[in-house]
């Protein structure tokens, strides 16, 4: 049985249709992310998983409860960190997550929490004197308090350093590590292809894609480029009479082949075999930023 169940989900807000119709599941152990460019419906997709917004239609199902029917025992099992949130300028770390814990029937401990995310250093520090990357770990330890079995985490590195962003990284796979099941809103392309088992890609509303990242690029845009200079003159015909080869151009003394399959091992072969050398070779294969852009026809934070 997936931990997360949506079924045709629908949501308006009066003339305006956020969410037409998704449907996807969430399996338990996985990190699941949710992807779409500005305003595609992400984030109004998962406040209904959460339960924070109530649907217009469809059905959800999280770890066997209905969000709006069982809100109250599911938020002891689902932790929640918001696209944007502010906590009171001068509370402390340590005074937030023993707040946030004392809401909980079975929380985790705080100043281990606070131990495990990095901030030990700063759980006498008010919330205002903060850094962007410290704040985001509050903010994610907030979400895991209540010793969750499922963690929804909106936009979680949006504004960090890449530094921060890749700290952030590691704590998302070790709180995974821990058995809590992750639903991952992001539009950092990179975020999703190091997290993500799997991905759903909405668009107006709707699922267009769903896949593992590599999936989807290898299904949207299968095509690869190899660029080399070759040693000696190459006659065209010799690399575009290829079947695995789809393209070839040249730019100055550069060659650019485009091709599927396995395009690399059909054209150094057709090198070696001719005695030409290809120096600086380069294999440029697609990524899940152009399968984005393929699906959705945006760029990923458009």
């Amino acid at each position: 049985m997936p931990v997360i169940e949506v079924t045709n989900l629908h949501k308006r807000y009066g003339d305006l249709v956020a969410v037409a119709d998704v449907s996807f599941t969430v399996e338990a152990g996985e990190i699941f992310g949710v992807l779409g460019p500005n305003g595609a419906g992400k984030t109004t997709t998962v406040e209904c998983v959460a339960g924070l917004r109530v649907p217009d239609g469809g059905g959800v199902s999280v770890l066997g409860l209905d969000p709006r029917r069982d809100a109250a025992q599911l938020r002891q099992r689902v932790g929640v960190q918001l696209q944007e949130s502010q906590l009171p300028d001068q509370l402390r770390v340590s005074e937030a997550l023993e707040l946030y814990a004392s809401f909980y029937r079975d929380p985790a401990d705080p100043a281990d929490l606070i131990d495990r995310l990095g901030l030990g250093d700063k759980r006498n520090t008010a919330y205002k004197k903060l850094s962007g990357g410290q704040k985001q770990r509050l903010s994610i330890a907030l979400a895991l308090v209540g010793n969750p079995s499922v963690a929804i985490l909106d936009e979680l590195t949006t504004g960090l350093d890449p530094q921060s962003r890749r700290d952030t990284w590691a704590l998302i796979e070790q709180i995974r590590d821990s058995g809590v099941t992750i639903v991952l809103v992001t539009h950092f392309m990179e975020e999703a292809e190091r997290l993500c088992d799997r991905v759903a890609v909405i668009d107006r509303g709707r699922v267009v894609a769903l896949d593992s990242p590599a999936g989807l690029v290898s299904t949207v845009v299968p095509e690869q480029r190899i660029r080399f200079r070759p040693s000696a003159p190459v006659d065209d015909r010799l690399l575009t009479d290829l079947p695995e080869v789809t393209a070839m151009q040249r730019t100055g003394s550069q060659v650019v082949v485009t091709g599927t399959g396995d395009v690399l091992h059909a054209v150094t072969s057709v090198l070696a075999r001719n005695q030409i050398i290809a120096a600086d070779l380069r294999l440029e294969q697609s990524t899940l930023d152009d399968a984005f852009v393929e699906l959705t026809g945006h760029r990923p934070a458009e």
